[in-house]
């Protein structure tokens, strides 16, 4: 193993920053470069002129807290608290803009909520019967852990409940209904903390009681108006085998009951993206088809003085994210629309982004799987960048350097204070698209040409999108595998869903420059074995197997991610 920073000669580069304006392919090719990090004078963003070196002196003074941190910075301290309010992505992707003519919702659940995941069935019920409503639910080890949970109110239940997977946000019902999810928080001014529903509570209902995105968007807004809102800011990405939406809804302030939302139709032919920014620009209520939302939108943000009434309204910007610098979007959102739109040209430092855009080429469901595995490698915004050795001249090859093999783009919030402390202004945090602090992940294709059963399907994955295979849920399933059942956050379970691939995940990391290639090889080659199957099994899909094909798809990459723990425990077994 190679130790960059323990060494006389080794460095890090100092990148200057990005700053607005300067098109993607700008960023791809390291361009415009405007800013250093630190007003040094020097040239090229490096310090004494090309490269930062630790000498040997500075090292030794540092020592002792670098080599602690070194292995306990990797499972301890997360880099989630960097983010904080800035831990979900959504793709969306209109069934016109889609290779095959399905329609696709996605989300990645990052932070440190629950991993496990129930498929509750369908139900009769009672006249007269009560739903309840709970709080503390996202942070349990399993279904019926009641740590921190309690009740909070409760509704007249229905005659009928659909079967729906219980995920952390409830993410697919039998009836091909689809959700993600994104945080973008909003003015505190707005938030009633005591008020009954938060934004899971919301999805449950309407998983369990719409057959179709619009009719759950309805159902939602309409329920947090009545019985009032209590989450921050949050969008939900509703989707069907026809359509889906964009659906925004926030609180409508510390004392009040109720809730403002506003939700917009992503056209057929277009994708759209969601990352704690609020994307809702005007209102288009003469336009029912396409637009829906609360009648107070425009006079709760007049009230907390979130908007003049001059002009134009637009609703994120009334209610915009502080993460969002002024904008509606960040480094997620422009690097997705970009990428699947590149012939729009669209600025970095472009005061606004399209909610959505029609794409170049239509997309595949891998590749919004590709797209959750995105770190920026590559271009100005990739963090490895900067962490390199020096390599010395061998076989007539002259002296160079490389990116460090310990370099990965998931560092925790310890190493980079670490080698900032080293080297202050070295490694500048990007929010990627893929974090190694995901608790789970889903990629939901619904596919209107098909029954139900094998139409819609949910690309399940647990820990880092980047890293761990997808399993297939279907809205058919009976069940799925018992190792879903419970969440390894808080807890060693080893036979968990979560460490069955987390541990192969981290230990990857350590050399991740040198095992990447082939770790995403593996990957892939999970996905190919998922996908190669259903052609046979769409002629038959029974629960039994649709259940066995599941359960075939997740015993196969948990055990083949066994194998590889083993392989990188031993490629580290002379130390980290």
């Amino acid at each position: 193993m190679e130790w960059p920073f323990l060494l006389t000669g080794a460095y890090l580069e100092v990148p200057e920053t990005m700053s607005r304006p300067g098109s993607w392919a700008e960023i791809r090719m390291g361009v415009p470069k405007v800013r250093p990090v630190r007003e040094t004078g020097l040239k090229s963003g490096c310090v004494a002129g090309k490269h930062l070196f630790v000498i040997f002196a500075v090292v030794m003074k540092k020592f002792l807290l670098f080599a602690t941190l070194f292995f306990v910075g990797w499972g301890v301290v997360y880099a989630q608290d960097e983010f904080e309010g800035d831990k979900c992505t959504s793709i969306i992707v209109g069934r016109l803009a889609s290779t095959d003519g399905s329609v696709i919702t996605s989300h990645t659940c990052d932070g440190h909520y629950r991993s496990w995941v129930t498929l509750e069935p369908a139900a009769y019920h009672e006249a007269g019967e009560m739903h309840p409503v709970y709080k503390g639910l996202l942070k349990t080890a399993f279904k019926n852990d009641t740590t921190g949970v309690r009740k909070v109110g409760e509704i007249p239940e229905v005659p009928y409940t659909y079967k729906y997977y219980y995920s952390g946000y409830p993410c697919l019902n039998e009836k091909q209904l689809a959700m993600g999810e994104t945080t973008f928080n909003g003015p505190e001014a707005l938030r009633n903390r005591g008020a009954m529903f938060t934004i899971e509570e919301l999805q449950k209902i309407a998983m369990q009681r719409c057959t179709n995105a619009r009719e759950a968007v309805i159902l939602m807004g309409r329920l947090a108006e009545r019985y009032g809102y209590g989450d921050g800011g949050e969008c939900l990405t509703v989707a069907d085998k026809n359509e889906v939406w964009h659906f925004e809804i926030i609180g409508c302030g510390k004392q009040e009951k109720g809730a403002v939302w506003a939700a917009k139709r992503i056209p057929d032919d277009e994708v759209g993206v969601s990352a704690n920014i609020p994307r809702i620009g005007r209102l288009e209520r003469g336009n029912p088809d396409s637009f829906l939302c609360s009648d107070n939108v425009e006079a709760v943000a007049k009230k907390y003085g979130l908007w003049d009434g001059k002009g134009e309204f637009s609703f994120w910007r009334a209610f915009r994210s502080a993460y969002g610098d002024g904008h509606n979007y960040s480094y997620r959102e422009f690097f997705i629309l970009s990428t699947l739109a590149p012939s729009l040209g669209l600025k970095w430092g472009m005061d606004e982004l399209p909610l959505s855009v029609k794409p170049d080429k239509k997309v595949d469901v891998r590749q919004v799987m590709e797209l959750f595995r995105a770190t920026y490698e590559g271009t100005d915004w990739d963090i490895c960048r900067s962490i390199r050795i020096d390599v010395p001249a061998k076989d007539g090859k002259p002296a160079g350097s490389k990116i460090s093999p310990v370099a990965n783009p998931w560092i925790t919030t310890t190493w980079k204070r670490t080698l900032n402390e080293i080297a202050p202004g070295s490694v500048e945090s990007r929010r990627t698209v893929a974090v190694a602090w995901c608790a789970y992940s889903q990629v939901t294709q619904l596919r209107g040409w098909l029954p139900d059963e094998v139409g819609g399907i949910c690309w399940y994955s647990v820990d880092n999108p980047a890293q761990s295979p997808r399993v297939p849920f279907f809205c058919g399933n009976t069940a799925i595998p018992k190792a879903y059942e419970r969440c390894g956050q808080d807890h060693y379970w080893p036979d968990c869903a979560l460490w069955r691939f987390r541990r192969a995940n981290k230990l990857a990391t350590l050399l991740w420059q040198e095992n990447k290639d082939e770790f995403f090889a593996e990957v892939r080659a999970q996905e190919d074995a998922a996908f190669k199957g259903l052609p046979e099994l769409e002629k038959n899909p029974s629960p039994e197997n649709l259940n066995a094909y599941t359960k075939k798809v997740f015993e196969r990459a948990s055990a083949r991610w066994k194998e590889l723990e083993g392989r990188y425990w031993v490629k580290s077994g002379a130390g980290f």
